[in-house]
């Protein structure tokens, strides 16, 4: 019995020199991709570009919601003297115009949401590949996403490297936006305090 213990502990041992060995070579760091596209210059700018183009549409819903409020308050004060006809035909008409005002209001998100996918998609791609090239750079067996991750130290978050490089890369290389993109400087300031 006490040969098949010795056995089985130098067995163990044995499996075990690998994985220190591995261990010893294993080099990990993680990436917070969202706080990354929210401090990348393009990320910002995109931001920016999507809320214009949401005010906008918010415009046009403000004024077709204005418009069917305004119809309904005159047909409120105006049913009480409408002949039961023109009362149905109104109140139809007020019914239809809310569901348009409905319908857009679910297209403008659909269109919205899909803007930010198809925005947000390109800048990650961009930025998993800039991963990859920071990671064969700086000898990262592996970079998690921070989502993924339940603890590490922050020694081995590399977002701050991800964005330098990308700044570097894709922001400093757009001539005449340069120079409106340092003005944006303060909006991260803001943006974690928003978290």
């Amino acid at each position: 019995m006490s040969m098949t213990l010795r056995t089985a502990v130098a067995t163990v041992a044995l499996a075990l020199v690998p994985l220190t060995a591995l261990a010893a070579d294993l080099k990990l760091g993680y990436v917070d991709l969202q706080r990354a596209l929210e401090e990348i210059d393009e990320g910002k700018a995109a931001k920016a570009q999507l809320k214009r183009e949401f005010d906008e549409k918010q415009k046009q819903l403000d004024q077709r919601t204005d418009e069917v409020k305004r119809l309904d308050a005159d047909f409120q004060k105006q049913a009480l003297v409408m002949a039961p006809d023109a009362k149905a035909a109104k109140a139809a008409e007020i019914d239809r115009k809310k569901v348009e005002v409905q319908q857009f209001f679910v297209g403008l998100q659909k269109d919205l949401a899909g803007r930010e996918r198809e925005v947000t998609r390109g800048l990650f791609d961009k930025m998993i590949a800039m991963v990859r090239e920071l990671a064969d750079a700086e000898g990262f067996t592996m970079v998690l996403d921070r989502n993924t991750v339940l603890y590490a130290p922050p020694s081995l978050d590399v977002t701050n490297e991800l964005v330098r490089k990308y700044n570097a890369r894709y922001g400093a290389g757009r001539g005449a936006a340069a120079p409106a993109k340092k003005g944006a400087a303060p909006a991260p300031a803001t943006a974690p305090a928003k978290k």
